[in-house]
């Protein structure tokens, strides 16, 4: 009963006493009846507060049952903070209460600083909100607070551990030694994938994994297989907040239980030696007390105990040894890291765990380890297949902007060579001009070579006869010190590509050749013919079934290390020292042979010698007889032309020159700074154009597009497309409109005059 309540109760007897002593009835009457309204309003108080207290009572026995068997440690409180439930979890954490009303500040109080303030804090949200929650650092990780007021002074409380979140499972998963993370009351709170197919699934009690507990640690027990019984070696590590990590050794029926013992008491590893992962156990210092079979195998005698553990692997961005001692310190446990071991020859990266024990009194580091190399080899892979693809597209624009600068530039100066003799002394000066512009869209053409964007002309070659046309250029690319040497097979097919650029390529790998020979030396160069049956994979590449036409390039150079040869087809990347190379040109020749459909492979031994091979496909359709075209007749060339040129170009110095050039040979030209402006200009039903010069790619509507329009109305017209780009870009476009040509940047004024007078003729 309630003071409030009592009181009332008192003042009700006082009333029925002074009543029964005043001697005016009249008072008597009016004292008893204010006494007895006293008395039943008292009645009712109390049994309102015992209904109140049995339906209380109600919601506490169901919220009490409801936490009881949740994992997480959780508690009922009323107001002040006295506990009045806690679940299973919390008492095997926290114990039973020590007092009858303990409260929940001095429940957890060794858990983390000043609980009083953190617990107020969040209960007065709780009453304000109807619920709250906090992050809490504590001594052993990061824990989660949560609470709820269930009713009018009453709050259920949470304590969720984050370790199991942010450590458990992240990269253990993958390893193929059986492991789980177990709490101190024995629940499992990790197990992975290894372990869950051995059981057939996921468990949460130590009771459905072992049929013999308590675990030993370092003993033999048995595990409940979906399949039977499995005898594992128990090792135990301790982990953060007084959880265990448990690794299960599988061991076979096979072995004695003697010897099991004499492991167990010796430590000599003899079965941790059948395991498929590295085992090492580190002093505090990081030095090898215990290796297995495994990582012997895996460092040699580099593994041997008393060497320091970060002599044998190298931290990506961290130093091994700050590890190890945070380790050492019971800091970073259970959290995976990548690293790459010291070996040579090869690339091998290393995925490493960490669990630290106490033995003897001396910390001990247990150190697992998984082979990563191929999960580190598709990510370097994709990486490189991003900055490739990212170059490849800089390259692409870069070039296309440089086309429409250097279309001005060698345009403007073929204007003003027009108006001066060879005699003039200007003449000279604009011929240097016109051969950079062209020396810079060579270097333009490189950069779409890399990013397979460059325009090809193929046409049916022999290659017996290219090389034999080469040769000449090729024995003064070598010099004195070098002999060049050819060799073909006889019955060679032909292939399809651009002349001019498989020239480059052999010109490119030639030169590099005798590079790599400053002493002199021979350089080979070989065709064969190769037919494939079955896919032929190298390098990440795969050869389809069929006839190749393989081009081999041979030096006794100084060769190239195993560490770059997955570097040299990159973009400036060169092993010349500076001043010597651009880096551009063996990924200029891979551009081109992958344009054209082959493939490129380089072998290479360090003081021996390094082999291109060009695999080209052959050739096998009927030959197709093409006229030669020469060089335009330069009587033709100068000769003036009629019609109307409705020209389309959104640079203006492009524009300019083209407009002027058009119009010297004798063409009416009219501009257009872009499509709409084009559109606008036909719209006159009584204009009458023959042929559409236009860019490809403008601003607002491309070329194409607004061509397809205007060739609705006008069917008869003849169209010149100009680009930056590559005519691959828009091939399928181009096909689909008819009496069409391709003109590329940078372009000549003979050129742009010759193809607009063909398209009109």
């Amino acid at each position: 009963m309630s003071a409030r309540v009592l009181h009332v109760a008192v003042f009700a007897l006082v009333l029925f006493g002074v009543a029964l002593y005043v001697p005016d009835p009249v008072i008597g009457l009016v004292l008893f009846g204010a006494g007895g309204s006293l008395a039943a309003l008292t009645l009712l108080i109390r049994l309102f507060a015992a209904r109140d207290n049995m339906r209380q009572t109600k919601v506490s026995d169901a919220v009490a049952q409801f936490i009881e068997h949740d994992t997480a440690p959780s508690f009922t409180t009323d107001v002040d903070g006295v506990i009045e439930h806690r679940n299973k979890a919390a008492r095997e954490r926290f114990g039973i209460a020590e007092q009858a009303e303990e409260t929940l500040v001095r429940c957890v109080r060794d858990l983390f600083a000043n609980p009083s303030a953190v617990l107020m804090r969040l209960q007065n949200r709780a009453e304000a909100r109807g619920s709250a929650r906090e992050d809490i650092v504590t001594r052993r990780g990061h824990v989660r607070l949560f609470v709820h007021q269930v009713d009018n002074g009453r709050f259920l409380w949470r304590l969720e551990d984050l370790v199991e979140r942010n450590q458990a499972g992240r990269g253990v998963d993958s390893l193929s030694l059986p492991m789980m993370t177990v709490s101190r009351s024995g629940t499992v709170l990790f197990m992975n994938e290894s372990l869950r197919r051995i059981l057939g699934g996921r468990v949460k009690s130590l009771e459905r994994v072992f049929d013999d507990l308590p675990l030993v640690p370092n003993g033999i027990h048995r595990v409940h297989g979906a399949d039977g019984p499995v005898r594992v070696r128990v090792v135990e590590i301790d982990g953060a907040g007084g959880r265990q990590e448990v690794f299960l050794i599988p061991i076979g029926d096979e072995e004695p239980e003697e010897l099991a013992t004499a492991a167990t008491q010796t430590e000599d590893g003899l079965s941790l030696d059948a395991l498929p992962v590295a085992l090492f156990k580190l002093d505090r210092e990081g030095r090898i007390l215990f290796a297995n079979r495994s990582a012997q195998d895996l460092f040699g005698e580099a593994s041997r105990v008393g060497q320091e553990f970060h002599h044998l692997v190298e931290g990506l961005g961290r130093s091994v040894k700050d590890w190890l001692a945070d380790a050492a310190d019971g800091r970073g446990l259970g959290r995976p890291e990548f690293v790459r071991a010291s070996v040579p020859d090869r690339e091998l990266y290393l995925q490493v765990s960490l669990g630290r024990s106490i033995d003897a009194g001396r910390t001990v580091l247990s150190v697992v380890i998984n082979d990563a190399t191929e999960l580190k080899t598709l990510e370097a892979q994709f990486v490189q297949s991003q900055k490739m693809q990212a170059i490849g597209q800089l390259a692409g624009g870069v070039a296309h902007d440089f086309n429409n600068l250097l279309t001005a530039i060698s345009g403007h100066c073929d204007l003003l060579l027009l108006r001066h003799d060879q005699g003039d002394q200007d003449y000279a000066d604009l011929v240097q001009i016109n051969q950079n512009a062209n020396r810079a869209a060579s270097l333009v053409g490189q950069l779409l070579a890399f990013s397979r964007k460059q325009n090809l002309q193929p046409e049916i070659l022999d290659l017996r006869d290219t090389l034999s046309d080469l040769t000449h250029l090729l024995n003064r690319l070598v010099g004195e010190k070098v002999t060049l040497s050819l060799s073909h097979d006889p019955g060679l097919r032909p292939i399809r590509a651009d002349k001019r650029q498989l020239e480059q390529v052999l010109m490119n790998l030639v030169v590099n050749a005798r590079d790599a020979m400053a002493n002199g030396g021979e350089i080979r160069v070989s065709t064969e013919a190769r037919f494939f049956a079955e896919p032929f994979e190298r390098d990440r590449a795969t050869v389809a079934p069929g006839d190749y036409v393989v081009v081999k390039v041979e030096d006794a150079g100084v060769g190239i290390p195993a560490d770059k040869l997955a570097k040299i087809f990159e973009p400036f990347f060169t092993t010349k020292r500076t001043g010597e190379g651009t880096g551009l040109g063996l990924s200029t020749a891979y551009g081109i042979i992958k344009q054209t459909g082959g493939y490129i492979f380089v072998d290479s031994v360090v003081g021996t010698g390094t082999t291109f091979s060009l695999y080209f496909p052959s050739y096998d359709r009927p030959v197709e007889v093409v006229p030669v075209q020469g060089k335009p007749d330069r009587s033709l060339q100068y000769q003036h032309g009629e019609g109307v040129v409705l020209l389309v170009e959104d640079e203006a110095p492009v524009r300019a020159f083209a407009s002027r050039a058009l119009r010297m040979r004798g063409y009416t030209v009219l501009e257009a700074e872009n499509a709409e402006d084009a559109l606008d200009v036909l719209a006159d039903p009584e204009l009458k154009v023959d042929v559409f010069v236009t860019d490809v790619v403008m601003p607002g509507m491309d070329g194409p597009t607004w061509v397809r329009k205007a060739l609705v109305e006008r069917p008869d017209v003849h169209v010149v497309f100009m680009s930056g780009y590559a005519e691959d870009s828009f091939t399928d476009e181009q096909s689909a409109i008819a009496n069409s040509v391709f003109l590329p940047k940078p372009f000549s004024l003979n050129e742009l005059t010759q193809t607009v007078r063909e398209q009109i003729q």
